[in-house]
């Protein structure tokens, strides 16, 4: 299925699971998104100083518990219409079907849940879509009267 069969032209899928109606994509606001991740660096994610450590002997130690191997990412688009963001709040939880691959190697296990139908292999490496349960952590959305176009953005972080 190519990009342009799909219904908002996205792989992107958010479904609430909060209870809320909002975040959900609609008809053009949604084309040429993008997406990105970065693992999160800590319980206040300003910097690795948390994370890693350099002790008396100058050695640099990681002193991440794994417990705390989560993702951050941000959605970004410019499209004609926004998603539904009437009551969309800071803290709501959705269910992200993400537009981006993670990959591993054949023989292994992918580190998150699947996205159904998503699984496609290159020679010896496995790539997948995640599915993760995401909490919003920032909205922001800009309008251009004249040339009718919204700026939007969606911060959010792996449960």
């Amino acid at each position: 299925m190519g990009l342009l069969s799909l219904p908002n032209g996205t792989w992107l899928v958010l479904t609430p699971e909060s209870g809320f109606a909002s975040l959900q994509l609609t008809p053009y606001s949604a084309r040429g998104l993008t997406q990105t991740y970065a693992p999160l660096t800590g319980s206040s994610d300003q910097s690795q100083g948390q994370w890693l450590r350099r002790d008396v002997n100058g050695v640099l130690r990681n002193l991440a518990d794994t417990r705390f191997r989560k993702y951050k990412s941000t959605i970004t688009c410019r499209d004609g219409e926004t998603p539904c963001l009437d009551d969309a709040w800071i803290g709501e939880v959705a269910q992200v079907d993400c537009a981006f691959e993670f990959n591993y190697v054949h023989g292994g296990m992918p580190a998150r849940n699947v996205v159904s139908g998503s699984i496609r292999e290159q020679g010896n490496i496995i790539y997948y879509r995640p599915s993760m349960l995401m909490m919003v952590a920032q909205i922001k959305v800009a309008n251009a009267e004249w040339p009718a176009l919204y700026d939007w953005q969606i911060d959010l972080e792996e449960i």
